[in-house]
């Protein structure tokens, strides 16, 4: 029976059970599972396992006897078997003890003493400064026997080595060979670097893409065939050798790419690594022969002894060898948010052996967790990749797979291969006919009719050349580098260069509460002083948070005359300054005195500023005081008060305390904690706070009724409430309350009563700045944006209503994570579209959501700050990381950091994923009206010519296809998002890339282009009364003029993806498209004055120029009226019905469609999908309709889910014991 506890309380523990079996010791003493374990353990890890079932409670009995407290976990087998080993404990039974937190396992290693004997070192002294090779070993047996634990930490050794015993003395100069045999079995603190790739290799994965493969072969042929014409054929005098450029440029083209590509990945991996570096290698204190030192942190080893003091992130794991009021902050390394309380092993080894209570027993000390209170030291039990933080960050070393864009990229790359061979071969073949036909009474020698069937096979690759899309990776890679480098500035590091891309698209956004949408930082927002003054944030009516509640004081009010307490109104607000100036001097002094005296925070400095450490109440207490009552320094505050007593807090008795002694002799207790509780303590409260002389009047039952309403109203708002009390003494201690043992001191239990109120505070985690604002822009983008917390229910449903996450009246659900986890599938996917916020969740639970919501075909974006937080930020399309706040662990795990951990950044990282989904479209839209104008053109122009040859020569395609394309990429890809992008629904992942809008403009432009290059090649003459050589030279040139125009006008069209008219916004605001157009009207000009032979023009007079410039303007009127055509005529347009699913796909806007395409997606397997298309997928299809058709029908009642709209329910509703998805009630959760 094996079993593991998690301080914290019952419904923390984590019990396996398991039939106990005959198990033999193996080396070490580690038991060695017999074949029907192993067997067995193979059947369990295939069969699902309850998630919450809890069904003995952990005992002292049962640690004791626990058999299976150092087993082996499956595959960690290794750890347990270390070869010449000369301690008695292997990393694997070393592991177990925080697997999670073991108390069983602590027991098993012989408790402090037998981690001391077995680790060979000393609780006192530590590791030997001259410790190099062991002699001897120590065998599990021995290290274990020992049965008192306290000795060692009395300075005894239990029979380990003193300093300098059992250790070879190390010679002078051979430093590396310290530790050598610790290091051996444990290894440092070192993680083995991840290998970083090299250029080379980051230039292959760049490479290693379906269209640069499909450039790749184009350019092969393109420069083949090129070398042959440029050497092999016959030139006119004059004209330009060139055949061989478009082939080069193509290569050109693809180094570009890749080039970009792998310097950006480079960048951004450096930039990570520089983010990280100021953090990673830091000086920690241990002890070492007797001494304390400060050695680097990669130098600490298992068995040293080291420091605790308040502030200290915790580099490795251990056990807690003693301590002063030791408090860790564990949130970033389990997502424990309250602070755990430490006891020290000797002090757990008595009380299990004792049989006493260990449900709250806690003396580990866990790598990546925070020292928040009190010093101490413990023993180092691993490091490295065997410690906690350790493995969780070498479990996130693993590929990503590709994102939606790459993915459609890659499946547009193969159907222009396909199509542009297509049309490649039906040219090839109507040529051929026609050269077969002219076979017969041809007066052409064999060579030269070889030459006209070569260029025949030269015409028909052209079309396959000027089909590829060399400028579409290109634009992709600009568009990601330029959106990278911007989002920077929006306190956005994008550390994979996709990531940015994939954003773009997100449907939901699953936040973590602390640190992103609250400041992290516990404020006081509300407070009620004495019986007649209030203020307080409103948090949950929507009214400014700064706002201020009072009652005023009237003048002419008796004294005696009993004041009830006021209600809290907006018309009463007035600023936070204006209700402190009612307060008296005295009142203020005593409001200070009591925060500032009875508090165990200090000031220090953190992240380079000064500021208050300790508790996050303590500290929310300090900083009111010191912005709105002028305290001082709290060392001069404090050393100018003599304290004679203090009464640490308890969580029994949830309060703490300190008495005074005041200047006229007399002694003052100054007590705090929660407010329910030191209520009753109460029989008196302040009278009047505006009054110098502190009035005290008896709390009547109205009294107690109101502060009860006002303790209630504050907890509906989740605010955490404390009471401040004092009461005021002539001597001290009290005669009836002295301690035998310390004349000094007093029991102060009993003399805590006729206390008199100061007041009630109440305070909060408050929300960042911009949040609200953030998640209604998510919402309007249709992005949804679900809360996952740790906190409990009650807090979490009133900051998610505040910032506009959780909302009831829209049928919003509020969910724990024990009720989540233990739903079905089915009523797991019935329920997802509505669930808002995800309360008391743990890192699986946040895992199991995001899995879930990705099988659904969402793109899940996840936000979050701790080691906990590592999973979930890896499963997602998108992570996101605090820059400030986040651990190293969840940077690694994460693909964007928030430089300012502010949610508003996430907005702009969604605002630049779309304008670089946006500028791929564009580009793709004029690219694409480009192919299919220039295939078109080249096929009927070459078939319709007597020699074959195309209206465009080979240099003017090159012109087109390639530097414009390359330029088209270079202004459309540095578009900046404009806030309107914000108004559009997110595409799915199965959405096509190439929409029916754009089809719509690129066919519609296309005919626009085709019909002006045909009417003027075949017409030209005839319209124009074109009739002499030079006039037939100049309407080629025209034709090709007329053809760059139109590009160059067509990409203003292309700035705008939907059918709205104003093609010129936000051009003012990106200088590149205005320069890329200058450059390209230039390079234009220049070629038709004098590109000569080599282009194959002749310059042009005005008129010719009028004409080229405007029918290529024409392509603006087009397009206008191309927009007006409703897309739905389109759509009707398009006869099959795959074609139409594929260019407008479903869109699921209502929740009866959204559970259809659930029950066809949700519950089958996505490995199967291809099987499925093969066999049985005409009979499931069928099944589906059927199925469709009959559920239409009025069918017998039957078991149906809850209603999802109805809000969370309040302590007073009780769920039905049946109904998985309703919340427990609040006695439910206790």
């Amino acid at each position: 029976m094996s079993s593991s506890v998690r301080p914290g309380g019952p419904d923390a523990k984590v019990v396996s059970f398991d039939t106990p079996s005959n198990s033999t010791p193996a080396k070490n003493g580690s038991p060695t599972k017999t074949a029907s374990q192993n067997e067995k353990e193979a059947v369990e890890s295939v069969t699902p396992k309850p998630t919450l079932a809890v069904a003995q409670e952990v005992t002292a009995d049962f640690i004791l006897h626990d058999k299976e407290a150092l087993a082996p976990d499956p595959g960690t087998e290794k750890l347990f078997e270390i070869e010449e080993n000369p301690f008695a404990f292997t990393p694997g039974q070393l592991s177990k003890l925080l697997n999670p937190k073991s108390l069983s396992a602590f027991y098993a290693l012989g408790g402090i003493a037998g981690l001391e004997k077995g680790l060979r070192t000393n609780t006192t002294s530590g590791l030997s400064l001259d410790e190099a090779e062991l002699d001897g070993a120590v065998t599990f047996q021995e290290a274990t026997s020992v049965v008192s634990s306290h000795e060692g930490v009395n300075g005894k050794s239990n029979g380990v080595a003193q300093v300098g015993s059992n250790t070879a003395v190390l010679p002078s100069g051979s430093s590396d060979e310290l530790y050598e045999d610790r290091k051996h079995v444990y290894a440092d603190n070192r993680l083995p670097e991840k290998k970083s790739k090299s250029l080379l290799e980051l230039a292959w994965i760049a490479y290693n893409d379906k269209v640069l493969i499909l450039l790749t072969i184009a350019a092969v042929v393109s420069l083949s065939l090129g070398l042959y014409q440029t050497f092999g054929q016959k030139h006119e005098p004059g004209e330009a050798k060139v055949e061989w450029v478009e082939g080069v440029a193509i290569m050109a083209a693809i180094v570009i790419v890749v080039v970009v590509g792998t310097i950006n990945d480079w960048q951004k991996e450096r930039q990570f690594v520089k983010l990280n570096k100021k953090k990673e290698d830091r000086s920690v204190k241990v002890i070492r022969s007797g001494k304390s030192m400060e050695i680097s942190v990669y130098d600490v080893l298992v068995g040293d002894i080291m420091h605790l003091e308040p502030g200290d992130m915790v580099p490795v794991d251990g056990i807690l060898i003693e301590g002063h009021s030791i408090k860790c902050d564990e949130s970033s390394a389990t997502g424990e948010s309250d602070l755990l309380k430490k006891q020290s092993g000797a002090e757990v080894f008595k009380i299990i052996e004792a049989g006493g209570d260990v449900r709250k027993l806690d003396c580990f000390i866990l790598s990546g967790s925070k020292m928040a209170e009190g010093t101490g030291r413990f023993l180092v039990t691993a490091v490295g990749i065997h410690s906690t933080f350790g493995k969780t960050m070498m479990s996130l070393r693993e590929e990503t797979d590709a994102t939606p864009l790459q993915q459609k990229l890659n499946i547009l790359a193969e159907y222009i291969a396909k199509l542009g061979g297509a049309a490649a071969l039906v040219l090839f073949v109507v040529l051929f006919i026609k050269f077969l036909a002219q076979l017969k009474g041809s007066p052409l020698s064999p060579s030269e009719k070889g030459q006209e069937f070569l260029q025949i096979f030269i015409v028909s690759v052209t079309v396959v050349v000027v089909a590829v899309p060399e400028g579409l990776p290109l634009a992709v890679t600009l568009a990601l580098a330029f959106a990278t480098t911007r989002m920077l500035k929006d306190n956005n590091l994008v550390r994979v260069l996709r990531a940015c891309e994939t954003m773009g698209n997100a449907t939901t956004v699953c936040s973590d509460k602390t640190g992103t949408l609250t400041e992290n930082k516990m404020t006081l927002v509300a407070a009620t002083i004495g019986s007649s003054a209030q203020f307080g944030r409103r948090t949950m009516s929507g009214h400014d948070s700064g706002s201020v509640v009072h009652h005023d004081i009237q003048a002419d009010e008796k004294a005696d005359e009993k004041q009830t307490l006021p209600s809290v109104s907006a018309e009463d607000a007035v600023p936070a300054a204006d209700f402190l100036s009612r307060l008296s001097a005295a009142v203020k002094t005593l409001l200070a005195q009591s925060i500032v005296m009875n508090s165990t925070a200090f000031e220090g400095e953190q992240d380079g500023r000064q500021t208050f450490i300790g508790s996050k109440t303590e500290t929310a207490l300090l900083e009111f005081s010191r912005t709105h009552l002028a305290i001082g320094p709290l060392q001069e505050e404090r050393s100018n008060v003599n304290v004679v007593q203090v009464v640490p807090f308890d969580s029994a008795v949830k309060y703490m305390a300190c008495v005074v002694k005041l200047g006229d002799g007399t002694f003052r207790a100054y007590a705090k904690g929660a407010s329910e509780i030191l209520l009753a303590k109460c029989t008196k409260i302040i009278q009047d706070p505006s009054n110098e002389t502190l009035g005290e009047s008896a709390l009547a039952v109205q009294d107690i009724e109101s502060l009860n309403q006002i303790i209630s109203t504050y907890a509906s708002r989740s605010l955490r409430t404390i009471a401040l009390l004092y009461k005021d003494f002539p001597s001290w201690p009290p005669a009836e309350a002295v301690i035998p043992e310390d004349p000094t001191q007093a029991h102060f239990g009993q003399v805590f009563n006729d206390m008199t109120l100061l007041g009630i505070v109440g305070i909060q985690d408050p929300l960042r700045k911009g949040v609200k604002e953030a998640v209604l822009d998510c919402q309007n983008a249709g992005v949804i944006v679900r809360m996952v917390t740790g906190d409990n229910i009650q807090t979490a449903q009133a900051i998610a209503e505040e910032c506009g996450i959780y909302t009831p009246s829209c049928g919003g659900v509020v969910m724990e994570g024990p009720v989540f986890r233990k739903l079905d599938q089915e009523d797991m996917d019935k329920m997802l579209p509505k669930l808002q916020v995800l309360a008391r969740s743990s890192p699986e639970d946040k895992r199991i959501l995001v899995k879930r919501l990705k099988e659904l075909g969402e793109t899940v974006a996840v936000t979050g700050d701790g080691t906990n937080d590592a999973p979930a930020l890896k499963m997602a399309d998108i992570g996101f990381s605090m820059g400030i706040a986040g651990t190293e662990v969840a940077k690694e795990a994460s693909s964007i950091i928030i430089m300012d951990d502010s949610f508003a950044s996430i907005v702009k990282a969604l605002m630049w994923g779309r304008a670089v989904n946006d500028a791929v479209k564009k580009f793709l839209q004029f690219q694409i009206t480009v192919n299919i104008t220039a295939v078109v053109l080249t096929f009927v122009s070459a078939v319709a010519s007597s020699s074959e040859q195309s209206v465009l020569s080979a240099v003017q395609l090159l012109w087109v296809n390639l530097i414009m394309d390359t330029f088209a990429a270079l202004a459309l890809a540095t578009d900046p998002p404009t806030r309107n992008i914000l108004n559009r629904k997110p595409e799915k992942k199965s959405a096509p890339l190439i929409t029916l809008n754009m089809w719509k403009m690129i066919i519609g432009q296309a005919i626009f282009q085709i019909v002006v290059t045909f009417v003027l090649n075949f017409g030209g003459k005839k319209i124009l009364g074109y009739e002499t050589v030079k006039e037939d030279e100049q309407l080629r040139t025209l034709i090709f003029n007329t053809f760059v125009w139109m590009q160059i006008f067509n990409q203003y069209n292309n700035r705008r993806l939907d059918n709205k008219f104003n093609i010129f916004e936000g051009i003012q605001h990106n200088w590149f498209f205005v320069i890329i157009n200058i450059i390209m009207i230039g390079g234009q000009v220049m070629i038709v004055f004098v590109g000569g032979k080599a282009f194959k023009v002749t310059p042009l007079n005005g008129p010719q120029w009028g004409i080229s410039i405007v029918l290529g303007a024409l392509s603006l009127p087009v397009a206008v009226l191309i927009r007006i055509i409703p897309d739905a005529w389109i759509a009707k347009l398009v006869p099959r019905l795959k074609w139409k699913k594929g260019l407008a796909p479903e869109i699921y806007d209502t929740e009866e469609a959204n559970l259809k395409m659930l029950k066809r997606r949700g519950s089958r397997p996505e490995e199967l999908s291809f099987i499925r298309s093969v066999r049985g997928g005409r009979v499931s299809s069928l099944k589906l309709k059927i199925e469709d058709k009959m559920q239409r029908k009025p069918a017998p009642s039957r078991p149906r889910l809850p209603n999802y709209p109805s809000p969370a329910p309040t302590s007073h509703s009780k769920p039905r014991p049946h109904d998985p998805l309703k919340l427990p009630s609040q006695e439910q959760q206790q």
